[in-house]
């Protein structure tokens, strides 16, 4: 399969503060990978790095072929979807004119710019494939936030990039629109089979039932990657945490709980 991401030992220091240790990572096109770890373990950080955003103090990141350090950083970050729930939106926008500043990389709609018809008709597919075809008088201020998470992730698809960044999409959700998100990222998956993802979550419930790798993170430091089943484990999870969790996977979907509470009952 085609690598689309690769760190190499990389350490990052900011400050004088050793924030990432000797953090290695592949991703090739159709895997679809879970960061996971503690608040502050470095999750973002790393995912920073996946989409260009940061460099390396020292080691290597390749992103779809292009070394950061080496390449136009704007142009690469085009060929990357972000969806950060965190995007700093505050006009009133359509559905649509959300999706539409995917193509340009702004939180609001460019002075000027006008998109062409293919673009146009590239929008509205995504959001009929992500089931927001009936907001059509919908206003960003006015949206649910399931609603603003399906379309931050049809914005990030708009110019169908290789790789898409999901930085804690659930973040915000009710218990209904997390599902449903979730839903929507499967869907994704399916339909675009040699899309690469990367998700950075802290809570093993909102992984997508199509992940298929995941990497611990412990104080900067990899403590386990590889095939989500075989790195999703009870042992390693409560290391990560450092303290003691019950992993179970049912259904295609993890579940954790605390293990002393197990016990007791």
């Amino acid at each position: 399969m085609t690598q689309i991401l690769r760190l190499d030992g990389v350490d990052v220091v900011r400050g004088g503060r050793q924030i990432l240790a000797g953090i290695d990572l592949t991703v090739r096109a159709g895997e679809h990978w879970a960061l996971i770890g503690p608040n502050g373990a470095g999750k973002s950080t790393i995912l920073s790095m996946c989409g260009a955003e940061q460099h390396p103090t020292h080691g290597s990141v390749e992103v779809l072929g292009h070394r950061l350090g080496r390449v136009e950083i704007r142009r690469l970050r085009e060929s990357i979807g972000h969806v950060n729930p965190r995007c700093p939106i505050r006009s009133p926008l359509s559905v649509r004119d959300v999706v539409l500043t995917g193509a340009t990389g702004t939180a609001e709609l460019m002075n000027r710019w006008r998109p062409d018809a293919e673009l146009v008709e590239r929008a509205d597919h995504l959001i009929e494939l992500l089931g927001l075809a009936g907001l059509d008088g919908a206003i960003w201020p006015t949206m649910s936030q399931g609603e603003r998470g399906r379309a931050l992730i049809a914005r990030a698809l708009l110019m169908d990039p290789p790789l898409l960044l999901l930085d804690e999409p659930s973040t915000g959700l009710d218990v209904a629109a997390r599902e449903q998100l979730l839903e929507t990222v499967d869907h994704l998956h399916h339909t675009h089979p040699d899309l690469a993802t990367v998700l950075v979550t802290h809570h093993l419930e909102e992984l997508p039932e199509s992940t298929t790798h995941a990497m611990l993170i412990r104080n900067g430091e990899v403590l386990a990657a590889g095939a989500a089943a075989e790195t999703l484990t009870t042992d390693l999870v409560s290391a990560c945490f450092e303290y003691p969790i019950r992993i179970e996977h049912a259904d295609g979907r993890w579940h954790a709980r605390a293990a002393r509470a197990a016990a007791i009952a």
